[in-house]
């Protein structure tokens, strides 16, 4: 994480205050001053400037039900880890007046533990269970500018945009899914501003360095359990497969080299895995056995370029329907086109966007288009899989001529359909 304390040792804690609340007066209030705040201060001022709040806005918070507080609870994967979290400052809360606070991804306070006494003071903050600690909400503060700048944050005194926080120190750090890298949520260190001490950021990166490990463990119990679970089924086959979890994350390979994860399996929808090729994920207890769909078996696609375009898919044993946005139809008519050759990123670029310089945004559409149909498309370059026979149906004609994307990216045929062109 690297060092982001807002103090150095020896710091003169009470001057530093002093001179920090007449910069945060003068520059909050137009003015001018000779001590500037850090960048991360003043980027978050700015923003919650530009929102519109004000520093001496009430400390009155709106807080959540008990009931949504115990729901975001039990949803949050945090909650495995928050007796853990507990223990990193249960030893020395009451010692050193301080308190943890453990919110969602929506800055939300789900979890709360600490000082008694300073469990009161922060009562009459609204630090509390269910409030939510967003810069939208309460302006520059620990947790809101770790969320909103994606990185740990710590807080002294007036670098906090509300008055009321000025009496407090902050310190937070966001805590990520180490498999995925999502926000989960943040682990805070607050306590009254002048017990602050430059070990604090220490503490706050170890007990997030702790609650990821623990997360990771959690994820190597489960697929353990999944990996015992299937192993009379992965006893009685034979072949090359992959047991995954529900998430994609691979339990058990053989006959295959070993790969962290793959696409997000669902039933009936065909991936292609490294060294397997085209599969047909089967459904098991806690996850997904993955084994090639093997060279007589197809997955035919009908795309019905009517108004809205959709896509019929038939697999091994069933047939399911599934909307289109005129992008994604427009890419599987380009690709089915283009057949065997394929198109590159520019390619495509250029053929949807008219420029060859939309890259990242033909990457993200053929992303989710993978994730709406499977891995029906391979890469470098695009092209339809081997396994995948695609067929069009045209639908009204007369709707067809108000199709631009089918102008665009059919062939002669497609556009004699269309009707006659106005461009």
């Amino acid at each position: 994480m690297g060092t982001f304390g807002a103090i150095t040792p020896g710091t003169d804690l009470p001057r530093y205050a002093r001179e920090l609340s007449r910069m945060h007066d003068a520059l909050i209030g137009g003015g001018r001053s000779a001590m500037r705040p850090r960048p991360v201060v003043q980027r978050s001022w700015a923003r919650v400037l530009g929102a519109g709040l004000a520093p001496d806005g009430a400390a009155t918070r709106a807080l959540l039900p008990l009931t949504e507080v115990e729901r975001r609870r039990a949803r949050s994967p945090l909650s495995g880890v928050i007796d853990d979290l507990t223990q990193v400052v249960a030893a020395v809360a009451e010692a050193s007046q301080l308190l943890m606070v453990v919110t969602d991804s929506d800055g939300v306070i789900l979890w709360r533990t600490g000082s008694a006494k300073v469990r009161e003071r922060a009562n009459t903050l609204g630090f509390r269970e269910g409030a939510e600690w967003t810069e939208a909400t309460v302006g520059t503060n620990a947790i809101g500018t770790a969320i909103a700048e994606a990185t740990p944050v710590q807080l002294f005194s007036a670098e906090h945009f509300e008055q009321a926080q000025h009496p407090w120190y902050c310190t937070a750090a966001p805590i990520h899914d180490p498999r995925t890298g999502e926000l989960l949520g943040v682990v805070d260190v607050s306590g009254p501003a002048m017990t602050l001490h430059p070990t604090i950021s220490a503490l706050v990166e170890t007990a997030v360095r702790m609650a990821e490990a623990q997360l990771w463990r959690h994820h190597e119990h489960r697929l353990e359990r999944l990996r015992t679970t299937a192993a009379p089924l992965l006893a009685s086959v034979s072949g090359p497969l992959l047991l995954v979890d529900e998430h994609g994350w691979v339990a058990h390979t053989a006959g295959v080299a070993a790969t962290r994860r793959i696409a997000l399996p669902r039933k009936d929808r065909a991936v292609t895995v490294p060294g397997l090729g085209m599969c047909l994920p089967e459904p098991v207890a806690g996850g997904w056995l993955i084994r090639p769909a093997g060279a007589a078996t197809r997955i035919r696609m009908e795309l019905d370029l009517s108004d809205p375009p959709a896509v019929e898919v038939t697999g091994a044993e069933s047939t399911w329907r599934a909307p289109l946005t005129a992008r994604h139809a427009e890419i599987l008519l380009l690709l089915h086109q283009r057949g065997r050759r394929g198109m590159s990123v520019a390619e495509l670029s250029s053929a949807v966007y008219g420029d060859p310089d939309h890259a990242v945004a033909v990457r993200a559409e053929i992303s989710r288009l993978r994730r709406a149909l499977g891995s029906v498309v391979e890469g470098r370059p695009y092209r339809l899989a081997d396994s995948v026979e695609l067929s069009l149906t045209f639908g009204d004609a007369e709707r067809l001529a108000d199709c631009g994307f089918v102008r665009r990216a059919a062939g002669p045929a497609v556009r004699a359909l269309a009707g006659p062109q106005d461009d």
